[in-house]
């Protein structure tokens, strides 16, 4: 079985869409913890006026019937409410309103100007925004109730804001996730959250940006999820491509990936074996993945986010029209939106491990699923 999707929408048009295919029958969801991960996606200090606007929630359309999944494709619809204000100029039969000829640097601006071949930067820029994540999490909030169903716990943290940086190695534990949840930087500190909030002031102030890490984990995986037999099939490979499919997203490390200053006995795990643990390792310097396959202990993956390129002190760039010199755009924007991007990474992980599970367990119904993982297990011990 595999798991796949598609999104649609543009960030001012009327919704963003999406439909997911794969999702075995009969799980039993709670639709309502979806529209809280679309919350908590538009929580952050620094968020810019758009999430005074909106009050995401998902609208499904199809392949639920009384909160069950039946196995058929699932459609879903996230309403942007802001469309309301921009009728004139993002309606599908409108075509008015002025041009946007001053592309930002960072953006997608010129790049998707000169590939199609357009003479208005808002075609590409709408859909290039990081507004379509919100359908992105409502299908990671899908995959987090299969995954919880089968025993795997996926949450995030942030990990950093600019220079001031904190990393964990293993997962939070529940209290903290309590903690996580309640701070408006997505982290358990607040001493270190109030760092951070002196920063997005500064870069405020300044009409700046500032970018981040993050960190997401994943607890409970079996040993196994994933491939080393060809490239696209490896785990790791799969979690980076679809954590760099984020915007602003750049780099990604899995575990102490990045530490290429330490010797090879201080940067792998050692092997052990005992009767009541049968084979472990007492560290978990690769984050729970060796070779593109999990290894049984807690993952552990970080993505890079760069400052977000509009600013309301706008970078130098070329007028489309008259090819003169110009200042950037402005278009309403973040200072910071790295807590918002922990809750997108999160998404994007339980959507990659879910299918993982689903391509090694397969089957047309939850249970089914269920059985191959304990028979899987099993076979393990």
């Amino acid at each position: 079985m595999s798991l796949r999707y598609l999104t649609a929408g543009e960030s001012h048009g009327p919704a963003l869409c999406a439909i997911a295919e794969g999702f075995p029958a009969g799980l039993s969801l709670d639709l309502a913890l979806v529209d809280r991960d679309l919350r908590r996606r538009q929580k952050g200090y620094g968020r810019g006026g758009r999430m005074q606007i909106e009050t995401d929630a998902a609208q499904f359309l199809s392949g639920i019937r009384g909160r069950v999944t039946l196995g058929s494709p699932i459609a879903l619809v996230v309403w942007n409410k802001d469309h309301q204000n921009w009728k004139e100029l993002m309606s599908p039969e409108a075509r008015g309103g002025p041009r946007f000829t001053r592309p930002r640097p960072g953006h997608a601006d010129l790049a998707g100007v000169q590939k199609y071949g357009f003479d208005d930067a808002r075609d590409v820029l709408e859909r290039a925004s990081a507004r379509s994540t919100a359908a992105t999490v409502a299908l990671g909030g899908l995959a987090r109730q299969l995954l919880s169903r089968l025993g795997v716990r996926v949450c995030s943290r942030v990990a950093a804001v600019g220079e001031v940086e904190r990393r964990r190695e293993a997962p939070p534990t529940p209290e903290e996730l309590v903690a996580i949840e309640a701070s408006d930087m997505h982290v358990e500190d607040e001493a270190l959250a109030a760092s951070w909030r002196a920063i997005v002031d500064r870069e405020r102030a300044r009409g700046g940006s500032i970018g981040g890490l993050v960190e997401v984990f994943a607890e409970g995986l079996l040993p196994g999820l994933g491939s080393y037999v060809h490239p696209d099939r490896r785990l790791d490979a799969r979690l980076s491509g679809g954590l760099c499919g984020i915007p602003a997203i750049r780099a990604v490390e899995i575990g102490q990936g990045t530490r290429v200053d330490l010797p090879g006995d201080r940067f792998h795990d050692p092997i052990y074996w005992t009767a009541e643990r049968g084979y472990h390792r007492q560290s978990n310097r690769a984050g729970g993945l060796e070779g593109g396959v999990t290894t049984g202990a807690p993952l552990v993956v970080r993505a890079f986010m760069k400052p977000i390129p509009t600013m309301t002190t706008p970078l130098a760039t070329v007028d489309l029209d008259t090819r003169e010199p110009a200042q950037a755009r402005y278009e309403r924007s973040d200072v910071c939106a790295v807590p918002a991007a922990a809750v997108v990474a999160e998404a994007v992980v339980a959507w990659e491990l879910a299918g993982a599970l689903l391509e090694k367990f397969g089957g047309d119904n939850v249970t089914d699923v269920e059985k191959a993982m304990e028979a899987y297990a099993a076979r393990l011990r």
